[in-house]
């Protein structure tokens, strides 16, 4: 597996410290696939625009998405 340079979240700073700080109150705790793009808060931020645009609405409730998103991740042999 591939490893990248990330900032945790106690060294969060500057622009990237309110979008861990979302990330702290929705999850409680920063997911990796966010903190894959620490390094780049602008492709941070355009990241959760997608993800909330995604999750936000439409007619397929937040569990048949997820169910969905778990059968694309597995048929893509992907662990998350």
């Amino acid at each position: 597996m591939t490893w990248i340079d990330t900032v945790p979240p106690e060294d969060a700073r500057g622009p990237l410290e309110p979008l861990y700080e979302a990330c702290l109150r929705k999850f409680g705790f920063v997911p990796n696939i966010r903190r894959s793009m620490s390094l780049n808060p602008a492709a941070l931020r355009g990241y959760v625009k997608l993800s909330n645009a995604v999750y936000g609405g439409g007619p397929l409730s937040r569990v048949e998405r997820e169910m969905i998103a778990t059968v694309v991740s597995a048929a893509r042999d992907c662990h998350y």
